[in-house]
């Protein structure tokens, strides 16, 4: 009872919804854009990440607004975020986890769901959701309570960014977003992840600088950790002091530039057959590297790793290095009591490099038609090149393949492709993210015939958002990359599901209100592709290739 004389009531606490708290600790964490396809469940995500200023960028398939958010991540080096409605729009992301999974890449999947006092009576779109990511996530949880918001986001980017990044899957009920929580009882959390560095045990580092120094033939093979660890410039001392080649891979591609005396490409398995010390830093010794059986029996493996259950996998090692790799490399480099020249081992390999190069370039000088693969990838690069910083994304079978040997990178952060998992579809979702992170740059789109069908339509998003780009259709008609050893193997009467009709793409992306053209002439593919990025546009330049042309080339491989 209120007593005469009291002075006023009780002040109500002040709340905020668990959407409120969800956007607040993203806002807190740098995340700018969160990807999603819209769905009620996750409606009041939207509106708190309207009021923090996060912005909305919807696209027309769940599976794309994933991939959007994997490259996001990785081009951050932070968090990518991703919101989509409960049931098919959880399902439909599954791919785009598994992808980023295997990439290693710090994904954040909010799958909506009914109000849980409704959990278990048949609403729509309900469905188990937490247990179908276990085993792609490092985390698979449910949100309990609009309170439980801040600790749970600030455990999922905790966990996400720490040892080997990877994504987490959230549940996130229609009432823990709506409902409220007082403030004082909920409040964002800070601290509660570290930005250290990892060192590794300083006499596994001597031990693995004395084999580089009795070394006579030394190698590096480094991928995408480089660039996550933000190592190229350890990676260059280390070749510098070890007179090694180094051959790239994955995120790390660009780590060192075209003219750097110790960078090579085209002699990877003559320098892995040869070596007698390989440094194999942050990339696994999956089928990419043979599982280590291409590297020579009697070499000394040094492989360096944050995720200790990784090395040795495939093949033993003599020194495992666990830690990050800025910090591991320059450990190396610091250890190593004099530097070697590389004198006639880099010689006798940059020897060969020129003789395949040389190769190579009769096939990127091809006038044939239909167009040889490899002449397209060089009217590609000198455009990219000439255009100023480019970044490429690669979304497809022989056509990527082949680009790959032939695009030069000038620096790290400038390609992107699915990753092992080898997952079609990432081609326009990842060039979303990397043009509305880095909106100057010139982003072109390698893109196979077959891929584009997967996430085709997101070009549309690209010309709804604004995100001018080019995609260049390598069009064979075909399936190629599986097309070509299945009529090796069996035969064209045993080869079904490997062909597509000719499709003219650049006609889907003007329908969008893109740009396009179409190309049958080497001579013309040039002036197709200036034109196309001139245009300012999303644009699309179908070009029709040689579907052979791998084949003959040598250039077709398929790894299982």
């Amino acid at each position: 009872m209120h007593r005469p004389g009291a002075r006023g009531t009780l002040r109500a606490m002040a709340t905020s919804s668990g959407a409120q708290l969800l956007a607040r600790m993203l806002k807190a964490e740098g995340v700018r854009h969160l990807f999603t396809l819209c769905g009620l469940h996750i409606a009041p995500i939207y509106a708190a990440c309207v009021e923090e200023g996060i912005a909305i960028v919807d696209t027309r398939h769940e599976q794309a607004a994933t991939h959007a958010a994997d490259a996001y991540a990785r081009l951050t080096r932070g968090v990518g975020v991703v919101a989509v409605t409960a049931g098919p729009g959880v399902t439909d992301a599954l791919t785009g986890v598994a992808n980023a999974y295997a990439a290693s890449s710090p994904l954040l999947l909010l799958g909506g769901a009914a109000p849980t006092f409704n959990a278990g009576r048949g609403s729509l779109q309900e469905m188990e959701q937490v247990d179908l990511f276990t085993r792609i996530t490092k985390w698979s949880d449910r949100i309990p309570a609009p309170d439980r918001v801040p600790t749970y986001l600030a455990r999922a980017f905790r966990t996400m960014l720490s040892g080997r990044p990877g994504p987490v899957f959230l549940e996130v009920p229609w009432d823990v977003l709506s409902n409220g929580a007082d403030d004082e009882e909920a409040k964002l959390p800070t601290g509660y992840r570290t930005r250290a560095r990892v060192q590794s045990d300083p006499e596994f580092v001597s031990r693995a600088a004395r084999l580089l120094e009795r070394a006579e033939r030394p190698a590096i093979i480094a991928g995408s950790s480089i660039w996550w660890d933000d190592a190229p410039e350890a990676l260059a001392q280390l070749a510098d002091r070890t007179g090694a080649p180094v051959y790239l891979n994955g995120a790390g591609r660009g780590s060192l530039p075209p003219e750097h005396p110790n960078f090579f490409t085209h002699t990877r398995k003559d320098a892995l057959s040869e070596a007698d010390v390989v440094v194999v830093a942050g990339t696994p010794l999956d089928f990419r590297l043979g599982y280590g059986a291409g590297f020579s029996p009697d070499a000394k493996i040094v492989q360096i790793d944050a995720d200790a259950s990784e090395i040795g996998r495939n093949r033993a090692v003599e020194v495992g290095l666990v830690g990050d790799s800025r910090s591991v490399l320059g450990q190396l480099s610091e250890a190593l009591s004099r530097g070697r020249p590389g004198g006639a081992w880099l010689k006798h390999l940059r020897e060969r490099e020129t003789k395949k190069a040389e190769k190579q370039r009769a096939f990127e000088q091809s006038d044939q038609t239909p167009i040889h693969h490899f002449r397209l990838a060089r009217e590609l690069d000198e455009v990219a090149r000439a255009a100023g910083d480019p970044m490429f994304v690669a979304d497809g079978g022989n056509w990527v393949a082949i680009a790959a040997k032939v695009i030069r990178l000038q620096k790290p952060g400038r390609w992107l492709d699915p990753g092992p998992l080898g997952c079609l579809g990432v081609g326009a979702p990842f060039a979303l993210a990397a043009k509305l992170l880095h909106p100057s740059r010139p982003i072109f789109v390698i893109q196979g015939d077959g891929s584009f069908g997967l996430n085709g339509m997101d070009f549309e998003t690209a010309v709804r958002f604004d995100l001018p780009m080019v995609c260049v259709v390598g069009n064979d008609a075909s399936w190629g990359q599986i097309r070509l050893p299945q009529l090796e193997f069996f035969g064209p009467e045993k080869s079904p599901a490997t062909l597509l009709a000719p499709t003219r793409y650049d006609k889907v992306v003007e329908a969008f209100g893109g740009y396009g053209e179409h190309v049958e002439d080497p001579a013309k593919v040039r002036p197709a592709l200036e034109r196309a990025l001139a245009s300012g546009k999303v644009a699309c330049v179908d070009v029709r290739l040689d579907p052979a042309a791998p084949a003959a080339s040598g250039a077709q491989g398929y790894a299982i």
